[in-house]
Parts: C-alpha cells; structure tokens; sequence
C-alpha cells in the first residue's frame, strides 16, 4: 500500500472513531444501558476497540459508568440526562464541553467539525460559549505533536515503533515496542505498551522518547486490557500527609483533594491532609508550594523531605 493511501486510510479510520464516539454518546442518551456486543454489531468493531472508546470517553469527563452481569453493558449517569426522549440543549451543551477537552486531547482537526454538527442541533436560544478550554502554547507541544501522531498512526496501522528512551537518570535504551494506547496525565502525554526489550507492558513519557520510528513490521495485538489488569499498578504508594497551609494555596488543593480535604487550624492557616508519594515526584510538587506549605506529619516523611531540600540548598551553596 501506498504512503498516501496508507495516510489515507489511517485517517478514515481516525474519523471513524471521533463519529463513533458521538454515536455512543447519542444512543448512551436515549437509552438505560447497552452491551458490548451490542455496540460492537452496530459499528463493526471488536468488543476491544468499544471497551477502548469507553475510557477515552471517560478520560473526556462523560460520565460513563458499567454494569456487570447478563443485562451488562454501559450507560451514561442520570444526572447527565434532563430528558431521554429528547436531547436538550443542557444535554448538547453539557457534550460540547467534554468534546472541547477531548479536542486538546486528541489533538484532531475531525474532532472539531463533529463539534460543530452538534453545535447545529442547539437552539439558537441556548448560551453557547459559556465556557471556555485555554491552553498554554508551549513550544515544546509541537514537539509532542508530532510524537503524538507518530504513536497514534502506529497504534492505528498495529506497527512496531523503535526508539530511544532516556529515563530520570539520563540512560538511554533501545526500545522495540507494539504500541496500544496513548494517556494524558494532568500535564504529560504517555504511551503504553509492550516493550519487547523488557517482555513485559511498559509505560513511557512521550517527552523522553527520541528518534522515534515506525517499523515496516506488523504486530498481532495482545489482549491488552485482559492482561494489564494482570500488571501490577505502575503508580507509586501514596502516602497520607498533613500539611499546613496558607489561604493563598488553598483553591489548589480544593481542584486536586476536594474540600473534604481542609480544615481550619488558625486564624491564618488551614490543615491539609493529602495523598502523595514518599519520593522525589511527591517532593516536587509540595515543594512548588514554596513557604506557603509546611509538612507535620508523618515524621518519616518530613526527614525525607527535609533531605530532598536540603540536597536542594547544597547545589547554590
């Protein structure tokens, strides 16, 4: 097959997908829950590739929730329906917000015209640009970008990448892997897969991968969601910490514990308590906070942090 065609095809497919996330959204709507197989007959897809646009749709803030058993499949929460006959334009509003965030995400030109046919069915009487999605223009996406789309159309046409993985302590590694699925993290882009170098589904930083390729070769998919619930967990323990905190910082840990999460201490503090991993990536962020955080319990963790800073200090010293 041709590059041009091969592009061609890839980006059918692409569309295809973005339509067919509209599509489960729609139907989602209208009715109280739909199976896997139900949805995969309709689209002529596996069971794999629905499961897979539930988590995008997911990740994109749809509240889409599971139902196990015989009657299973997948429905939208209730409260995200005013009316199951008939879509509203709360409804449509409600879907162009979470599409306008699956745009960053995808990062897809096909995405915004989907948008824009639902945009069509809300009534001219309904406020439209209510909200608004900003993102900084860092240099440094158009870099990611491009990986991006290189993973993306690997992950599309199932062809092994090679690349060069540098990890946190600068050593580089050769890596052969059949990529499966791409994941936003708050700030970062990452790939998941099957390093063939370790024999096991690894996790890499978008933003550590260099002289990226794709192969000539073809791949069989594993049957990667079944085995990754197999995979131990690659997120780090977290660990319990209070912390006080001053009113300037607050409204940063209400977006990331919740209001639950702080009480009042004084007249000029707050007590935080929050989960967060005893190693450098959990240093890190706490330390963002500057003078405005003071951590005072666990012991353990004040000492490990306090060592961190100090390491810190030695380098200006």
């Amino acid at each position: 097959m041709s590059p041009f065609k091969n592009k061609c095809r890839i980006e059918g497919e692409h569309m295809e997908k973005v339509e067919r996330l509209i599509s489960i959204i729609m139907i989602l709507l209208k009715k109280d829950v739909v199976s896997t197989t139900e949805f995969a007959q309709l689209f002529d897809v596996s069971k794999r590739t629905i499961l897979r646009d539930m988590e995008t749709l997911s990740l994109s803030n749809i509240p889409i929730y599971a139902v196990n058993g015989v009657n299973g499949g997948y429905g939208i929460m209730d409260e995200y329906k005013v009316d199951k006959r008939l879509l509203s334009s709360s409804d449509l509003e409600n879907i162009l917000t979470a599409l306008g965030g699956l745009e960053q995400i995808l990062i897809s030109e096909e995405v915004e015209v989907t948008i824009k046919k639902i945009e069509a069915m809300v009534s001219p009487l309904a406020s439209k640009g209510s909200i608004q999605l900003s993102f900084y223009d860092w240099e440094g996406r158009s870099e990611i970008l491009q990986t991006l789309k290189t993973c993306q159309e690997a992950i599309l046409a199932r062809r092994f990448i090679s690349f060069d993985y540098i990890d946190k302590n600068g050593m580089v590694t050769n890596r052969t892997v059949e990529p499966y699925q791409l994941h936003f993290s708050e700030t970062s882009w990452y790939l998941k897969g099957f390093c063939l170098h370790r024999k096991r589904y690894r996790t890499f930083k978008l933003s550590r991968i260099d002289h990226l390729h794709i192969d000539e070769k073809t791949f069989n998919p594993r049957d990667y969601l079944s085995e990754q619930k197999l995979e131990a967990s690659y997120q780090p323990e977290l660990v319990a910490v209070k912390a006080l905190i001053s009113p300037s910082i607050k409204d940063h840990f209400i977006e990331r514990y919740g209001r639950k999460s702080i009480e009042d201490y004084s007249s000029e503090l707050f007590l935080a308590t929050i989960y967060v991993p005893q190693n450098s990536i959990g240093f890190q962020f706490l330390a963002s906070f500057g003078t405005n955080l003071e951590i005072v319990e666990p012991k353990t963790y004040v000492e490990d942090f306090r060592d961190y800073l100090n390491k810190m200090i030695e380098k200006y010293s």
